[in-house]
């Protein structure tokens, strides 16, 4: 079935925020987008009311439409709450996953070394984004999995700092980010869901530091601490 152009604006959308093309708090022009996607005002409000549902923008009466901003206090609550769904994701899924969700898993893994290797931030952004969302499926938890789908959207914005290392050291991590997906796909294939739940937490802790740029200099005023040391809290 072919798609329709309103799924294709949607997509495009979607695709144009996460790469912070559209800048976080921009206000979005209708007529530009209508002229852009070749759909009417009708069709694009229904794409930005779904829009807003998935916390891609925000919609006030009166003023249009905007990207979801990434302020401090939305900062503040990300940095506080995505190492814990990281982390229970990836134990369901080390329980729920089936055989083609891990083939699946894997090659998103393709996609985003190919890209990371290459240095293209916005494609290694974007498959890393896709690699985490199929953990998602793994974890089979329509609770965790909308937390994650929200998440996400910050998570890919500010990864975009963490996929154009400027010095050797950041290279290096960038490489380590890709060794590290192996191994977590390794610990779902074995079930070994402790094992699962620690690479995750290395994986959050080695981009942690360089997605916290985005709010310098002015620093989160909270203490962003690791959980490996509270897994009786998972």
């Amino acid at each position: 079935m072919a798609r329709s152009s309103k799924e294709d604006c949607l997509d495009d959308i979607k695709r144009r925020i996460l790469s912070t093309e559209f800048a976080p708090g921009v206000d979005l022009d209708e007529v530009s987008l209508c002229e852009h996607y070749g759909v009417s005002r009708t069709p694009l409000r229904e794409v930005l009311q779904r829009l807003q549902g998935e916390g891609y923008v925000e919609l006030a009466q009166n003023r249009g439409a905007k990207v979801a901003s990434m302020d401090i206090g939305v900062l503040r609550t990300f940095f506080q709450t995505a190492p814990m769904v990281y982390a229970n994701i990836a134990r369901l899924a080390c329980e729920n996953g089936t055989a083609v969700q891990i083939e699946r898993l894997k090659e998103a893994q393709l996609v985003f070394a190919r890209a990371a290797k290459a240095s293209q931030a916005g494609n290694a952004a974007l498959a890393n984004h896709q690699f985490h969302a199929q953990i998602g499926e793994m974890a089979q938890n329509p609770y965790l999995l909308a937390s994650l789908a929200r998440l996400q959207i910050d998570h890919t914005r500010l990864s975009q700092t963490f996929y154009r290392p400027s010095a050797l050291s950041e290279t290096l991590l960038v490489l380590k980010a890709i060794e590290q997906h192996e191994a977590m796909i390794s610990a779902f294939e074995a079930r070994e869901g402790a094992l699962a739940i620690d690479l995750t937490l290395q994986h959050w802790d080695l981009s942690r530091d360089r997605m916290e740029r985005f709010v310098r200099p002015d620093p989160l005023p909270v203490d962003v601490i690791s959980l490996k040391d509270r897994r009786n809290a998972i």
